[in-house]
């Protein structure tokens, strides 16, 4: 079997934590599987953050998004390096290995806590045994949420605490909160540095690459051509006949019995516009006219809390106290495993004068920063993940470029969950404004069982096309209150599960 004989059972564009787990799974079970990245292939021994390098073609060395991403928020045009992967493992190589599950409520529309469009196609209980799956495969570790009432995740028990680990969740019991040992994925393999928020040459953290193309790999049924940027689907009517791509400059086309896209909810939508042409004029699998509509990220609320313990950085501490207050849906608080380093805080004080349409600044944030840093010391840095809601004028479009608005909903919770943090936990923000996560951008091509109101069916497929599933972050219909990694590998394993069930 070789790249050229097409004799594939399923081509999967893009290897981020979708791809790879569904690559991952297929090829367990037998399947012959075609990964194409655009992104470039490189050591195993590299190791580099997200946010160090501002030269394209160095990026892209590097496993980082080349190209700068062209945002309108509110009107104000942004252009900026986002905090996304670019290479086998995609963003997941980077991300700081955080899986949580997220709870009922944020799939379901239950008496006590309503859901803002009536619930997912798949309930909690669909989802449940994927949920299961997906944290055995990427070997979580944690406790239990105390706040929860489902059952709980197999979770391997995490490491003991340090003594910043400790002194933060005695703090924060005494305030009557109900912190536990955060959801994450890290081998704890000899020598392990616990590189969160880092690309790192060791095995240890589970992401897209280490616990799915990898593993895919290994079977001998997968191979990943790397540098293969996907143009278009080449289509014959209601089916997918081949994906166009270029590689070493060179346009070339691959087949395979069914195709998946799972290139991020900002690469996938591009793809399906990008292959427009008779029959599909206004792009594939968009008779609903929402491919690339309701895109959502989550809003970030970053702070700093003193421990009064000297130690280093920690991502063990999380809580759902702030969760669903008031009737409002708001959403997790987990410590970033990073401290307030000159480095972050320069990346972040760029970011504020982009949202403001003032880069021309940047180059004077470096004293500030040093500054920052030096005031804030030995503080561990927190964040509160704020849920995001689906409107479908916030989109990205065939070129790439972002347009959002902030609701005006968004900007009362928002106003909410400060004040609950500032009144629960005490610390001091480090935002002013609104800040999105650009590393979490999901629901440009939402599920559901109308094809009028949606792009893919429950199971993935897309609507009106035969052999077409996508399996990455795009399909949710809503962002959730918790990181979305583990909701994308439990998903990509019910695709799989249902491409296996139905193959032929």
């Amino acid at each position: 079997m070789t790249l050229s004989d097409g004799d594939w059972d399923v081509l999967v564009i893009g290897t981020g934590i979708g791809g790879g787990t569904l690559g991952r799974r297929l090829a367990e079970a037998g399947q012959r599987v075609l990964f194409l990245e655009k992104g470039q292939a490189d050591a195993r021994s590299a190791e580099n953050g997200l946010s160090e390098i501002f030269v394209p073609e160095a990026r892209a060395k590097r496993g980082l998004w080349p190209q700068p991403l062209s945002v309108e928020v509110d009107g104000v045009t942004q252009s900026f390096y986002a905090p996304l992967g670019s290479g086998p493992g995609g963003s997941s190589v980077f991300y700081a290995a955080t899986l949580e599950r997220p709870e009922r409520h944020d799939l379901e529309d239950t008496p006590q806590r309503p859901h803002p469009t009536g619930g997912w196609p798949l309930g909690f209980d669909a989802l449940a045994p994927f949920y299961a799956e997906a944290a055995q495969m990427y070997r979580v570790y944690g406790t239990p949420d105390p706040l929860s009432d489902e059952a709980p995740l197999p979770l391997r028990d995490p490491p003991a605490l340090t003594a910043v680990e400790m002194a933060l969740m005695n703090r924060f019991r005494a305030r009557g909160l109900h912190p536990y040992h955060a959801h994450t994925a890290v081998e704890r393999a000899d020598g392990c540095q616990m590189c969160l928020g880092r690309k790192c040459p060791k095995a240890c953290k589970m992401d897209g690459r280490s616990a799915g193309v990898e593993p895919a790999l290994a079977t001998g049924r997968a191979e990943m051509l790397t540098g293969a940027e996907v143009t278009r689907l080449v289509m014959d009517g209601p089916r997918v006949a081949a994906v166009e791509a270029v590689v070493d400059g060179q346009t070339r086309r691959f087949t395979a019995r069914r195709y998946v896209l799972a290139a991020g909810a900002l690469g996938s939508p591009q793809v399906l516009l990008r292959s427009a042409c008779a029959g599909w004029e206004v792009g594939v699998a968009n008779g609903s006219g929402l491919v690339g509509r309701n895109l959502m990220f989550h809003v970030n609320e970053m702070f700093a809390l003193w421990p009064r313990v000297e130690g280093p950085a920690t991502k063990a501490v999380s809580l759902r106290d702030f969760y669903h207050r008031d009737g409002q849906r708001l959403g997790t608080v987990q410590a970033m495993g990073i401290r307030a380093s000159y480095g972050e805080i320069v990346f972040y004080l760029n970011r504020m004068l982009a949202a403001k349409g003032w880069s021309r600044l940047s180059p004077f944030t470096r004293l500030p920063a040093a500054l920052a840093a030096r005031m804030l010391g030995s503080a561990q840095i927190f964040v509160g993940l704020m849920e995001d809601l689906p409107y479908a004028e916030n989109r990205v479009e065939a070129d790439g470029r972002v347009v959002y608005r902030l609701s005006e909903e968004l900007k009362t919770r928002r106003r909410a969950f400060r004040r609950a943090i500032r009144r629960g936990l005490g610390g001091r923000f480090l935002s002013v404004t609104p800040e999105l996560n650009w590393g979490h951008p999901c629901g440009s091509l939402r599920f559901g069982d109308d094809p009028a109101q949606s792009v893919l069916r429950p199971d993935g497929r897309a609507h009106e096309v035969d052999n077409l599933w996508v399996a990455d972050a795009s399909f949710m219909p809503t962002s959730m209150g918790v990181n979305p990694s583990l909701t994308i590998a439990a998903y990509a394993l019910s695709v799989a599960a249902g491409l296996l069930e139905h193959d032929g």
